[in-house]
């Protein structure tokens, strides 16, 4: 069945995540044989992407390219689906450009960053036409060379890092003093280097920045997008014309994990940047974004069978199928990283009873594998489903290869008049397929040696 199936629109996500949930179990998407999968919600994803691009038209008639970080959902139907609805792609390494491609992604609507690419990447980004963002000095001289030796329609940029601070997670916060990102601009005389970079290189016509994701202040973010924009005006008065035509804000929209709100809205910041920004919508130049996290988060649930429960030390614990290897940031940084959990009995309807505080814990073997701890809910029982709630972006995309634990199917669904519908987006992987990718292929290639 195709994933474009239309959304019941009358339903709202809340309503319409119970839906499948329980149509799931019905269908024998999750149970005893398969207790862990992942769904995405296909309506909700394709609101996200509306959004994004009202937001950002209700203030500029600019032209403006989304380019979806594909490193938050690396799933080809999805990249498919957000570039029907008008999304392109941001990647950062040639397995996210092939998973693009494979979804249709137009080299026109794709754009490369990464702080490691290899000149092979390189030249094939320029002979493919695709927007290539270099991330330092070294990098910036191989693109010399290559744009010396072969024509190439690639829109050209350099990254810089406004240096402004960090949010509230120092892993996400990439315009840092010392962020391994871009080029310094406050560093002795960064700024100085940048400017004749461009002088010295009419066909370098983009400034690329990003501030940071999740933990980033909406005004950080903003004042990292007005110092690169003053750059550009910079260097475009000392060359005398409008070189530089485009600006890359990058992405980063914080996601609220608390409740089902969704906040902050692309609405609210686009019209915070064109408050503290003007400039940058008055069609002097062209836009691309990278959010990521923000188009999909809310959209996605892992669905975990429980499999039995306990008491250890007076407190409830239910041992489901989803921990590490589905939720590593939770696990290993569960203050930076909460996530909340909605209790479903075992015919998939969400459960009643009085909370009661207890861990949700995953099937790892190591003591920390808890996907919530002391989490008031209607008390788990063996059959039951605990649900993470908000796992749409990254969750599906960062397996954790411990304990060999086997990734989840990833379906996509849609609310219909006569049900719910899905659409398998990833295939569960099997055991099997599990052994070849650990070397089962090369079992005795150590004999002997």
């Amino acid at each position: 069945m195709a994933i474009g199936i239309e959304a019941n629109p009358g339903a709202e996500p809340v309503a319409r995540r119970d839906q499948a949930v329980r149509a799931a179990v019905e269908q024998g998407l999750v149970g005893p044989a398969d207790p862990l999968i992942a769904l995405l919600d296909i309506a909700g994803i394709r609101a996200s992407a509306g959004a994004l691009r009202s937001a950002f038209a209700e203030v500029t008639a600019a032209p403006v390219l989304h380019a979806f970080a594909v490193k938050a959902g690396p799933l080809v139907p999805v990249l498919r689906l957000l570039r029907q609805e008008g999304i392109g792609a941001e990647v950062a390494s040639p397995g996210e450009l092939a998973l693009a491609a494979a979804a249709g992604v137009k080299p026109a609507h794709t754009v490369l960053d990464s702080p490691a690419k290899t000149p092979a990447e390189l030249r094939h980004a320029l002979a493919l036409g695709i927007a290539v963002n270099a991330d330092n000095r070294q990098e910036l001289a191989r693109l010399d060379a290559l744009v010396g030796s072969a024509p190439t329609r690639s829109p050209l940029g350099l990254r810089v890092n406004p240096q402004i601070g960090a949010g509230s997670i120092d892993a996400l916060s990439t315009a840092t003093p010392t962020s391994k990102f871009g080029i310094g601009l406050r560093d002795e005389g960064a700024r100085a280097w940048v400017i004749q970079a461009f002088l010295d290189r009419p066909w370098l016509t983009r400034l690329h920045t990003h501030t940071g994701s999740q933990g980033i202040p909406l005004e950080l973010m903003a004042q990292g997008v007005r110092a690169t924009y003053e750059l550009a005006e910079e260097i475009n008065a000392r060359i005398g014309r409008r070189q530089i035509d485009t600006l890359d804000i990058g992405g980063g929209l914080p996601v609220n994990f608390a409740s089902d709100e969704e906040s902050p809205t692309y609405a609210t910041y686009a019209r915070l940047l064109a408050r503290e920004v003007p400039g940058l919508f008055t069609g002097a130049y062209g836009l691309v974004t990278e959010f990521g996290r923000s188009l999909l988060a809310k959209h996605g649930t892992i669905v975990a069978r429980v499999e039995y429960t306990k008491t250890s030390g007076g407190r409830p614990i239910a041992i489901t199928h989803a921990g590490a290897q589905v939720a590593a940031r939770t696990v290993y940084a569960p203050a930076s990283w909460p996530l909340r959990i909605a209790a479903y009995d075992a015919k998939g309807r969400p459960k009643a009873g009085p909370a009661v505080p207890q861990d949700v814990a995953g099937p790892a073997c190591f003591a920390g594998d808890l996907l919530a701890e002391n989490h008031p809910l209607p008390l788990l029982e063996p059959g039951d489903y605990a649900a993470a709630l908000d796992t749409g972006a990254y969750y599906f995309a960062h397996h954790y290869a411990y304990n060999s634990l086997v990734r989840p199917g990833i379906y996509g669904f849609s609310t219909t008049a006569d049900g719910v519908r899905f659409a398998t987006v990833r295939t569960p992987q099997t055991v099997d397929e599990l052994v070849t990718e650990s070397g089962g292929e090369h079992a005795r290639a150590l004999d002997g040696i």
